[in-house]
């Protein structure tokens, strides 16, 4: 099927209105469960936050604002939210402040989660609710984070959630939020269909109905929007950004994106899954624990080759753990340069003159070209000596298996709105009782950045935050607490007569898409 004819096809959709009461579109990620406090993945949240609203908001530069409850705080460990009266649950019910308790409490209950939101609530140490649209939140110190992390924790219905299983979430009984749409349909792995909530409390929506299609192919994501079979896509493949952007059926909407895509190299286990000598034998220690080696692969990778080839110009070379519109980002710290010989020399110093073998576990359907990306850095390792190949697998399988440390080096990306945020997840040393390392896939553990998170995260004071936190970023590059590859920069293509503001967070809302108005 040629370009040509599905230009054609796609002029004919477009000239059917935009004002059309269905909305479909195309995301780029499977989305696991309807349940918002099982799992914190950003798929999930993208549909959930379709049904269910947080406390707090962000805005397209992933700033806090004011949504179903305004903020202040009376002293420094404490935190005042008062509900917008007359907010409605899509069964009619009114939004209370037993709701937002419940739903604070909750993710303590949940059994069984390869990532939970524990973290994000973990600070609070009370709850006093003073009246029905009123409550106070206590921490034990002074916590700057708060309100980013009460914006990924989403308020269900105390009512329809109480006993409720993740099975009730994806059947529809137990997923009733105060959000844009209700739930009515969730096809895992197909598609979730949705109905307009008309008693929203941000205001009655064009799109009566909305449809997200899982369409983790890229090839097929882009196919399904020259055909007219969606409205929207996310996660615009590189390789076909130009000849849309020539096209007059459909328009871009283009931001440098908060996630960076980064390889963790497990430094915690003596000897990490996939690593061998070249003789496929057993190192006699873990080469990872070495700050040369990791510095070595880090100098063997050509980010700028990357960044231009392989994502097409769609990306930019990271050093950092989050990009530079993120509190936190340190534009002190630079890229490594690309210096292969100075690798070589590295490995040599530390021991590995020969180098040694390793697997690359990547997922191939979550991050834009994450296969590719994996693919480009075995190649490049594999110059400097070190031997590499690639285990590419859908995402459904992967966090699985990275969960249950099977991998011993590991593509992942991750955005945030904090550079503290970021590093308490990824690179602080685990500790479940603090919401430490939840994703310290490779065991990295320095006390001083432990102590650099903490006094960032404890700090109400924004000046002091964001110098802490970029001491904290600063850090964890020289340490090479995982190897930075680069930022995203994402797209979205739809309708000419369509009209998206693009997010930093990578969020895709239905709710924001608006039919043009000239």
């Amino acid at each position: 099927m040629g370009w040509e004819w599905l230009l054609e096809l796609a002029l004919l959709f477009f000239a059917v209105s935009a004002h059309s009461a269905e909305l479909r579109i195309g995301l780029s990620a499977d989305v696991t469960t309807m349940d918002p406090h099982f799992v914190a993945a950003q798929p999930n949240l993208t549909a959930q936050q379709h049904v269910f609203d947080a406390l707090v908001q962000t805005d397209a530069q992933s700033r806090p604002v004011p949504g179903i409850a305004t903020w202040r705080t009376p002293d420094p460990l404490t935190w005042e939210f008062t509900l917008k009266k007359g907010v409605r649950f899509h069964d009619g019910s009114e939004l209370t402040t037993e709701d937002v308790v419940f739903s604070l409490e909750r993710p303590f209950s949940i059994t069984g989660s390869p990532g939970g939101f524990q973290t994000y609530v973990r600070s609070i140490v009370a709850k006093e609710i003073v009246d029905r649209y009123t409550v106070r939140l206590k921490t034990a110190a002074p916590y700057g984070a708060l309100l980013q992390d009460l914006a990924e924790v989403l308020i269900v219905s105390k009512r329809a959630a109480a006993r409720a299983t993740g099975d009730d979430f994806d059947r529809g009984g137990a997923a009733i939020g105060t959000g844009p749409f209700k739930l009515a349909r969730f096809a895992r792995g197909d598609r979730i269909e949705f109905t307009r909530h008309d008693d929203y409390w941000g205001g009655r929506l064009p799109w009566e109905k909305l449809t997200l299609l899982i369409l983790p192919s890229d090839p097929v994501r882009t196919a399904a929007l020259l055909a007219g079979q969606v409205d929207a896509i996310e996660h615009v493949p590189t390789a076909d950004i130009a000849r849309l952007r020539k096209s007059p059926a459909f328009r871009l909407e283009q931001a440098v994106s908060w996630r960076t895509i980064f390889l963790h190299v497990d430094q915690g286990r003596d000897r990490p899954p996939g690593v061998l000598s070249k003789a496929g034998k057993p190192l006699e220690k873990n080469p990872f624990r070495d700050l040369r080696v990791r510095r070595a692969m880090s100098k063997a990778i050509n980010r700028q080759a990357i960044a231009e080839r392989v994502m097409e110009g769609l990306a930019v070379p990271a050093a950092n753990v989050l990009s530079p519109s993120v509190i936190g980002h340190d534009p002190a710290v630079k890229p490594e340069p690309y210096d292969p010989e100075g690798a070589r020399k590295l490995l040599a110093e530390a021991g590995y003159p020969d180098g040694f073998t390793l697997t690359i576990a990547t997922p191939n359907n979550r991050y834009i070209n994450d296969e590719q990306i994996a693919q480009t850095v075995a190649q490049m390792l594999a110059r400097v000596g070190i031997a590499s190949r690639v285990e590419a697998m859908p995402l459904s399988v992967y966090f699985g298996k990275a969960r249950n440390r099977e991998f011993g080096v590991a593509l992942l990306g991750w955005g945030s709105r904090a550079a503290d945020l970021a590093l308490r997840s990824l690179a602080a040393t685990a500790n479940p009782d603090k919401g430490y390392g939840a994703w310290n896939w490779g065991g990295y553990s320095n006390p001083k950045l432990d102590q650099l998170i903490a006094q960032s995260l404890g700090t109400v004071d924004p000046a002091r935050r964001e110098a802490l936190a970029r001491e904290a970023s600063a850090l964890a590059a020289r340490e090479v607490a995982f190897i930075p590859l680069h930022y995203q920069v994402v797209t979205w293509a739809m309708k000419r007569n369509i009209t998206y503001t693009a997010r930093t967070d990578e969020f895709t809302f239905a709710h924001q898409f608006r039919p043009e108005t000239k």
